[in-house]
């Protein structure tokens, strides 16, 4: 396997961060995300039985989200502690779906005053969307650039968003990176994708710093981003995307002190990707323990939302919202989980058994056996 000169895989060169003062986390996510669920629709229509009966309900998933386990405190700490084991100074970028609360939350404390603010805002274009992290928001206007960013994603126009992005990419301590470039998530097509991208960078690419290589898309996709930089001339970045308590799987090396430091860096063009072991792992397995972590209990969680079930939420068309666990288990309540349902919690529980981790690592293809 062969890596651009700055790519560096950790199983590969166990001393690649030597040399560098700092480790940088991007794209991670807290308990203020909204993960949408309308996915699974898409995902199970060749599901013999079940299938039918999701689509024939395919509407009800565009009223459910779940929100990951962790909250920002807790987030934070899971990715410098993996940054520290490195002997590396920790950088932190947590960006949550259009919601920048996780920053703000824990600039008020003195040992995370520093730590940027960030968004993954989700940007409707040419008939589908894309992810763009926006790191290091000013504090004093970000609620402001938030309210921005949450207009145009609700009522989305080209020239909207191509204005926003200029103002942002105006303030020089400001970081814009297009996420997952390549990743069709909304199931338009590679062709209707390739086309809404080209058309992206068209019209705002000088306003974007760089491209993402995803800590948890598949190092085919990840490739291709590779290609991609290399044809339009962007920086590649790290971007973990960690839901669960599984840290980033690629982090950025640098030697900047802060994170405006560190933007500078990227804005000129500087950027040295380090993968770390966990990305080796065949890609299912991952998704399949990050799902795992997802469903499990989290005594400490920040809002008492110990079980899976009370980090599924439903809106209902009175604008009312349940979380699953209210909907299951309230009084006169007749609905129960479902038998199926059950079943797949038992099963995700058995996916977190470290020696069934183990055996899967020895036993499957690795994230790079194309």
């Amino acid at each position: 396997m062969n890596l651009p000169h700055n790519l560096h895989a950790l199983w590969l060169n166990p001393s690649a961060a030597r040399g560098f003062r700092t480790g940088v986390s991007l794209h991670g996510h807290t308990l203020h995300s909204q993960e949408r669920l309308d996915f699974i629709p898409k995902h199970c229509s060749r599901w013999p039985f079940i299938g039918a009966r999701i689509h024939r309900n395919a509407a009800q998933f565009d009223r459910a989200w779940w929100t990951p386990p962790l909250g920002p405190m807790q987030a934070w700490s899971v990715e410098r502690h993996q940054i520290e084991s490195l002997d590396l100074n920790a950088l932190v970028s947590l960006t949550d779906h259009d919601n920048i609360e996780a920053g703000r939350h824990l600039r008020v404390l003195e040992e995370a005053k520093h730590i940027p603010i960030g968004v993954e805002w989700t940007v409707p274009f040419a008939g589908t969307f894309f992810h763009i992290g926006v790191h290091n928001i000013p504090m004093a206007i970000s609620l402001d650039w938030m309210a921005r960013m949450q207009a145009i994603t609700a009522n989305p126009q080209e020239d909207a968003i191509v204005d926003a992005l200029a103002e942002f990419e105006r303030v020089h301590q400001v970081l814009i990176v297009l996420n997952h470039p390549l990743w069709d998530e909304t199931g338009v097509g590679v062709a209707r994708h390739q086309f809404a991208l080209g058309r992206l960078l068209g019209r705002a690419g000088r306003f974007l710093h760089a491209f993402e290589l995803n800590g948890l898309r598949p190092w085919s996709e990840n490739s291709r981003v590779v290609d991609l930089a290399h044809s339009t001339g962007f920086p590649l970045i790290s971007g973990g995307d960690r839901h669960a308590r599984e840290p980033n799987a690629c982090l950025n090396l640098s030697n900047a002190d802060t994170f405006d430091e560190f933007v500078a860096e990227v804005r000129a063009g500087h950027s040295q990707v380090l993968f770390m072991p966990q990305y080796q792992e065949n890609f299912s397995w991952r998704i399949l323990h990050n799902m795992a972590e997802v469903m499990s209990a989290h005594p400490d969680h920040a809002h008492g939302w110990i079980q899976w079930s009370d980090r599924v939420f439903y809106q209902w068309e009175d604008g009312n919202v349940q979380s699953l666990t209210e909907l299951w288990c309230s009084p006169g309540s007749k609905d129960r989980p479902p038998l199926a349902v059950h079943c797949f919690s038992r099963l995700m529980s058995l996916a977190r058994h470290p020696k069934l981790r183990a055996r899967a690592s020895l036993s499957l293809p690795t994230a790079f056996t194309k």
